[in-house]
């Protein structure tokens, strides 16, 4: 039965015309005030699951269609334009079925960095507003023939509204408009005739059918009588059927695109494709084994995101012979389901949009979605996506492709998506590609981070999708015999214990009046002392939590909306030289104040300082605690447990440390660092903030006094914390100032991220080195009590050290 006849005889729209448009097209009821019925395609790969294959190969079809009628000369000249949110997929095709063109697809998605080119409006849709955003400024700049492309052309006005706004600013002789169906009436192909006449251009019509769509008066009332009697709602149980999702690392080539929404080029292609056979394997491993083997998979891209997710699909399909593997991506378009084969729409899944904005202000909610329009509130019907057709459809396992933007804590939440998927598949896997992201911009939560947005602005580039961790034995054998840096890897990062994390909590809750006291009186010497509108660059990552901090002290004290970004500093190579360039692009340089959690040694305010030698920068560094004497801008010189030393990437936004290796970062790069999404159960980052932020009320008189008291006070760093470092390197026999770890926060780090050879505790010590104590024992390290400290505790990091010295438990050997 053919999947329109439902709407046909009960609501008497009718497709009259070319004998394929049945094949190409259903029908479903629409819930828009604008239109009754929705054209559901067969072959987009949108509300249908389809054979990628399939999908691909209509869209390829019609590109070599267009370089027909262009000829190979201007075919060559000709830029690709396609429409959001559902022809995406389908324009990249056209592009790939002509060839050399690139392609840009209109978003619905702002992106910070990045300046519209243009937009137009798409007068019968939900969602009205398109932008043009590409990267590069001058793609739109040329002569050669714009070839847009959508799925279906009902009227033109888009098309033309399109041609106006692009024709005004770049006036061109030809565009071609391509369609999987042209079902415009007589009049609208008169009215597109006319005005290609009067902008004196050629307007060609491709198309893989052409018709009409007969509507019998009434229509809309009788459309929306027939919504309301027949929508019940979600018309398959509500998920918790299967294990959590499992997450691919698909190893996406760095650097390329996410797809068309800035530009995609040829040269972009063909990386994309030499890449597919190695990311579809990976898929492939994680697919279900055995006598459940995945006899039939779905790769379901979501929203504006269908390109990447088709040519996985594509790749996967070729790679699993006999399996039926299909495709089709998740909407932000309300159907009314009906479950009836004379019917396209037989299922709906509803869930929460999940792709939120990476650009919203201090002042605006940071959960709204990022394509949607502003202000949505959430749980609002425009707040809702959907997936057609999954439920079911009898999958052994469902792929989630998104990218890095709709990687929240919505896609994975109880009524998510993926909460959703699992109770119709019997295994939900996950794959994210990183969102690209205008070259030098900052990156943001949630895409980046779990902050708010307006918390931190990161100068990094996101290396989530790189395996980069090796076992703390081997780095630290690697960083000592001189054959690599520890910024080249990462430590695999430590999951606390149960007992461990009690620690923690207790120690936030004994210290988070003292954390607040202190970050106010850092900030009120820097506002008073450095700029009244500072600059806040924290040292990444240990430094970002009091970034974000002191700019909630400011704001909470004096009204002010500091700027706060991250930067990467890494000891003997510098701080990031493309983020000081950033910084100085757009800031003061004297308004730039850097931010640290803590002083040990020193070894970071030297480096600062040498770094920024010859630059506008003042090399100052500000910190919450200075037990090493040796800044004169902090909040106390007390060496105190700051319970963001205790973990890892749960309390500093899931960010990893940060990454300087060659072959990942160029010379005019951001460092790297990861994202650690799969730890968002452990993550207690904004918690932190919060429980301290909690307790600048009642701190108001002490930050009053302790700020009077640092102004009139000689804070003149005097290094003695150097001279201990010194002292303790010879009189232990280690000879390397930088195997020793002065202070709570760096003995923390060598027990959490390297091979530690003995603990140093000041005797008398107390509740501060508990967590110590604890990490101590865990990993068999001796703690010896000594008197004479000016620290609560050093760290000693194993002295030529050997995979050897480390036992077969993990465990560090005790020194003799």
């Amino acid at each position: 039965m053919w999947s329109g006849q439902w709407v046909t005889d009960r609501l008497g729209v009718r497709l009259e015309g070319d004998a394929e448009l049945r094949g190409l097209l259903g029908l479903a009821l629409r819930r828009n005030p604008k239109r009754a019925h929705l054209l559901v395609s067969r072959v987009l790969g949108k509300h249908v699951p389809q054979r990628p294959s399939v999908v691909h190969g209509v869209g390829l079809d019609l590109g070599r269609r267009v370089r027909g009628l262009l000829g190979e000369e201007e075919a060559a000249r000709a830029v690709v334009l396609g429409y959001a949110e559902t022809a995406t997929g389908l324009g990249h095709s056209v592009a790939d079925g002509l060839g050399t063109a690139p392609y840009l697809h209109s978003t619905r998605r702002t992106v910070p960095g990045v300046a519209p080119a243009g937009g137009f409006e798409e007068e019968h849709s939900h969602a009205t507003s398109h932008l043009l955003l590409p990267e590069d400024p001058r793609f739109l700049a040329g002569d050669g023939p714009l070839v847009l492309v959508d799925d279906e052309l009902s009227t033109g006005r888009t098309i033309r509204n399109t041609i106006a706004a692009l024709h005004g600013r770049r006036p061109r002789d030809r565009y071609v408009v391509v369609a999987l169906v042209d079902l415009r009436p007589a009049e609208e192909r008169a009215a597109l005739d006319t005005f290609a006449a009067e902008l004196g251009a050629r307007v060609d019509v491709v198309a893989l059918a052409s018709g009409t769509v007969a509507l019998p008066e009434g229509v809309l009332r009788r459309g929306q009588e027939l919504a309301e009697e027949w929508d019940g709602g979600e018309t398959a149980p509500a998920g918790g059927g299967a294990a959590a999702p499992e997450r691919i690392d698909l190893g996406w080539p760095a650097g390329l695109p996410d797809g068309g929404r800035h530009g995609f080029t040829p040269e972009h292609r063909a990386r994309l494709e030499a890449a597919l056979p190695r990311m579809a394997a990976r898929i492939a491993e994680a697919l279900p084994e055995g006598r459940g083997e995945a006899r039939r998979v779905l790769v379901l891209g979501t929203e504006e995101l269908m390109y990447a997710p088709l040519r996985l699909a594509g790749a996967l399909e070729e790679r699993l012979a006999g399996a039926d593997v299909l495709f089709s991506t998740t909407t932000r378009s309300p159907v009314v389901p009906v479950d009836d084969p004379g019917y396209a729409i037989r299922t709906r899944l509803v869930f929460p949009a999940h792709d939120v904005s990476a650009g919203a202000s201090a002042g605006g909610s940071s959960e709204a979605p990022a394509d949607g329009p502003s202000g949505t509130p959430a749980g609002s019907p425009s707040a809702d996506r959907y997936a057609y057709n999954v439920a079911g459809g009898g999958f052994d396992a469902v792929v989630v492709v998104t990218d890095s933007t709709g990687d929240t804590p919505a896609l994975h939440a109880p009524g998510g998506l993926l909460d959703r998927l699992a109770a119709h598949t019997r295994k939900v896997l996950l794959a994210v590609i990183p969102s690209h992201r205008a070259p030098g911009e900052p990156l943001r939560g949630p895409a980046f981070s779990s902050y708010a947005p307006e918390d931190v602005g990161w100068l990094l580039q996101d290396l989530s999708s790189v395996a980069l961790e090796a076992p703390i034995e081997e780095r630290e054998e690697a960083i000592q015999n001189g054959g690599a840096h520890y910024a080249e890897s990462l430590p695999v990062e430590y999951q606390p214990s149960e007992r461990y994390q009690a620690l923690y909590a207790a120690a936030l809750e004994s210290s988070a009046g003292r954390l607040a006291r202190a970050v106010g009186a850092v900030t009120e010497t820097v506002l008073a002392e450095r700029s009244p509108r500072p600059v806040l660059v924290s040292l990444a990552r240990a430094g970002t939590p009091v970034g974000v901090l002191m700019r909630r002290w400011a704001r909470y004290a004096h009204g002010l909306d500091l700027p706060h970004y991250a930067v990467s500093i890494v000891r003997g190579r510098g701080i990031d030289t493309a983020a000081l360039r950033w910084l100085a692009d757009r800031h003061d340089p004297s308004d730039v104040v850097f931010v640290d959690g803590w002083t040990g040694k020193g070894a970071v305010t030297r480096e600062l300082e040498q770094a920024l030698r010859g630059t506008a920068f003042d090399p100052r560094l500000a910190v919450l605690a200075d037990p090493g004497h040796c800044v004169e801008t902090y909040g106390t010189r007390d060496d105190f447990l700051i319970p963001s030393a205790c973990l890892n990437s749960t309390v500093s936004g899931l960010i990893s440390r940060t990454v300087l290796r060659a072959d990942l970062v160029g010379p005019g790069d951001f460092h790297g660092a990861k994202f650690y999404r799969e730890l968002a159960d452990a993550d207690v980052s904004r918690a932190f903030l919060d429980t301290v932020a909690a307790r600048f009320a009642e701190v108001e008189e002490e930050v009053a006094h302790d700020a009077k008291e640092l102004a009139d006070a000689d804070r003149t760093p005097t290094w003695r914390g150097w001279a201990a470092v010194e002292r303790i390197s010879e009189e232990y026999g280690i000879h390397d100032v930088n195997l020793v770890k002065p202070g709570v926060g760096e003995t923390t780090r060598v027990l959490l991220r390297r091979v530690p050879w003995k603990i140093l505790a000041e005797r008398g010590a107390g509740a501060d080195l508990d967590h110590v104590r604890l990490l101590a024992a865990q990993r068999g390290v001796p703690v010896e009590e000594v008197e004479g400290l000016p620290y609560s505790c050093v760290g000693l990091v194993h002295p030529r050290y050997t995979r050897g010295a480390t036992g077969t438990d993990g465990r560090a050997v005790r020194s003799s």
